[in-house]
């Protein structure tokens, strides 16, 4: 689509000249003075407007304020015949110029600022979209994205929410895939519908297939009335199916299908129905894995990954870590009716050099608990429960290690912060006894 130039100037044969110009690439259109200026506010906005300092009713200068009180994401390029000072330069910036061109002017250089001027208000405009998108979103999920590695998939959300293709969100758990998901569906056409959510993996075998698809009455034992099924429920909107690789593959076969086919039957039914809902799918394995494991069907994982967004371990985006601290602080601070400030520098500098095997979801229990706790106006280090597993090289011990037996030592000592030090939990998830577990710790030289 032609991006939209309006020239404002009472130059006619300059209005000329600029059409011939610039008709091939833009629509252009015209105005002659201030007044008629002011009667296309009442049009659709163009991309950029062409402004001349001088017309014979106003001053530009002065007719910048109003533009971008009717056109908000209009860029202004203003034209002047005299030499600009810099002074007027400033000026016209403040009030909301993009750029300063004088007359006469070099043509490629016009081109080349219009081009950059309305790549700057699509920006604005995706921003916009952001905003709004996040500002639809509940206190409890609304993102936060300030390092680099969360900015590159916003900007790959943005391009890829408006369309309808189905989407696999990856990372390690507690990372944000919900919230992301959440965002792709406020961002889509689809937002004044539902977006339906699912774990797959807190489904029973045996329910699963009916809380997808429904069910018809007398289908199964304990089906005493027809099922609507999660697809029904999504209809218009966007089905979420969380850790999607923990569903029976018999079940995934059948949602292939589905996918495919665009049409879904109930269990027991006899007939399908059409379906209209955008899948999004999640897994906390890495997808090459689970399929060699067994666990997600290789044509299912081809189909629902149109495309992947795959979303970063917090520890390797320390950018994030502040920002989202503060975040659940407000939050939480408000919900225990209490007035915390921030952090200490001691309490931050904990918080961002922790490794967070827990991801997003372990930083927000902390500081809900740090916020339970706190007996001062800031949470300090002292409350805080992350970073007590530390190394105590005691007299003798050798802190020397192999590549493994670093590799393990660092396992045991997160998992141990997982779980608070609870050394039978840990144990538990490390998959060894706990004798197993005392002799590694006395070994390695860790101390809870």
């Amino acid at each position: 689509m032609k991006g939209k130039i309006l020239i404002v100037d009472d130059n006619a044969q300059l209005r000329e000249l600029l059409k011939a110009v610039l008709s091939d690439d833009y629509l252009v259109a015209e105005a002659d003075s201030g007044a008629a200026l002011e009667k296309a506010f009442s049009q659709e906005a163009p991309d950029v407007v062409l402004l001349d300092l001088k017309l014979p009713d106003a001053n530009g200068l002065d007719l910048l304020p109003q533009i971008k009180k009717n056109w908000t994401d209009t860029e202004v390029v203003v034209l002047t015949g005299e030499a600009a000072t810099f002074e007027a330069a400033v000026e016209a910036t403040k009030r909301g110029a993009y750029h300063f061109i004088n007359k006469p002017f070099d043509t490629q250089v016009l081109l080349v600022t219009l081009g950059r001027a309305i790549e700057n208000k699509q920006q604005k405009e995706e921003n916009h979209s952001l905003r709004r998108a996040i500002s639809t979103m509940s206190g409890s999920s609304a993102p936060v994205f300030q390092s680099p590695q969360m900015q590159t998939v916003v900007r790959t959300i943005e391009r890829i929410a408006p369309s309808d293709v189905t989407i696999l969100i990856t990372g390690e758990s507690g990372t944000g895939k919900e919230v992301i998901a959440d965002l792709i569906h406020a961002l889509s056409p689809r937002s004044k519908n539902r977006i339906v959510k699912v774990n797959c993996a807190a489904l029973p075998r045996e329910l699963i297939e009916s809380e997808l698809f429904g069910s018809v009455k007398g289908a199964f034992t304990g089906a005493n009335t027809d099922r609507d099924g999660l697809f029904r429920q999504a209809e218009g909107g966007t089905l979420f199916l969380d850790e999607i690789s923990e569903m029976p593959i018999d079940t995934q076969s059948k949602l292939l299908r589905v996918l495919q086919d665009q049409k879904v039957r109930p269990v027991g039914g006899k007939s399908d129905y059409q379906t209209n809902c955008r899948i999004i799918a999640a897994t906390n394995r890495k997808p090459e894995d689970a399929i060699k494991d067994g666990k997600l069907r290789e044509d299912l994982f081809y189909r629902i990954s149109a495309i992947s967004v795959y979303l970063p371990p917090l520890r390797e985006r320390r950018d994030d870590i502040m920002p989202l601290a503060n975040s659940f602080l407000k939050r939480f601070s408000a919900q225990a009716n209490r007035t915390l400030r921030s952090f200490t520098l001691q309490a931050a500098d904990r918080l961002t050099s922790f490794e967070w095997p827990g991801n997003i979801r372990q930083l927000q229990n902390e500081i809900q608990r740090a916020v339970l706790l706190c007996e001062g106006p800031d949470v300090d280090s002292s409350d805080l429960s992350v970073s007590d597993i530390k190394i105590i090289p005691s007299e003798g011990h050798d802190t020397s290690f192999t590549l493994l037996e670093g590799v393990e030592r660092n396992a045991i000592i997160q998992m141990l912060r997982e779980t608070g030090g609870n050394k039978l939990e840990t144990a538990k998830k490390l998959g060894i006894g706990r004798q197993t577990l005392y002799n590694k710790i006395k070994a390695y030289g860790i101390e809870a």
